[in-house]
């Protein structure tokens, strides 16, 4: 089960633009409290769904043997969604260039978040970015679904939160354990990462999407 878990919580971690946020935060007058802040409003965001969506999945009763076919239903559609989202992503081209050199790009959303960094909008970023995903709620099903007892339960659902979050808690230990050498790293990785970013992502969706979809499918069908 736990195998299970942490495959899928590590699919679910994969987010370039996370790290990404994070590298500007480090980067900003006051790295520390900003990164921290950011990483608390990840943290905290993650522990409150893992355990709305693991109360809702047992209130429901998927956890009992009697609701095999529905749970194993529920990994499916999650795996359909996960792939039509990779299908989206891949065939969702990069921003038009703006139509003449005077024409300024109007700066996303997290752009604008990040362009003066404070421990407030890194707590609200960590929080945007961190909303559960399907990989993240398919590791959560799998815990609600195991009918293991509470230590076990609680363990698991430390494990899914500890490894989705693992973009932005590991570079601030990093970093409070040598600043320059992770700013360096950091700068170095963003160029790749604003590259091949979109690739990974959509390579992740691909993966996650194929497991839930066949896994759902024989269990449905078995």
């Amino acid at each position: 089960m736990l195998l299970q878990v942490a495959g899928f919580a590590l699919l679910a971690a994969v987010s370039p633009t996370a790290l990404l946020v994070m590298a500007v935060f480090l980067g900003s007058a006051n790295p520390r409290r900003t990164a921290l802040m950011y990483v608390a409003g990840a943290v905290i965001m993650t522990v409150v769904m893992a355990v709305t969506i693991l109360y809702v999945l047992r209130a429901t009763g998927l956890n009992q043997p009697r609701q095999r076919e529905p749970r194993y239903a529920l990994r499916f559609g999650l795996g359909l969604v996960t792939l039509a989202a990779a299908v989206f992503v891949s065939r969702r081209g990069r921003r038009p260039a703006p139509a003449s050199d005077g024409e300024a790009r109007r700066p996303g959303f997290v752009a604008r978040l990040t362009a003066s960094p404070t421990p407030r909008t890194a707590f609200l970023l960590g929080v945007l970015l961190f909303a559960p995903s399907t990989t993240f709620i398919a590791a959560v099903q799998v815990v609600a679904t195991a009918n293991a007892g509470v230590p076990v339960t609680a363990g698991a659902i430390v494990v899914v939160v500890t490894l989705t979050v693992l973009g932005v808690w590991l570079p601030l230990l990093a970093y409070l354990a040598a600043p320059d050498a992770t700013t360096r790293s950091l700068g170095a990785a963003n160029g790749w990462l604003r590259a091949h970013g979109r690739s990974l992502v959509i390579g992740a969706l691909w993966i996650a999407g194929t497991v839930l979809v066949v896994n759902g499918a024989l269990g449905v069908w078995r």
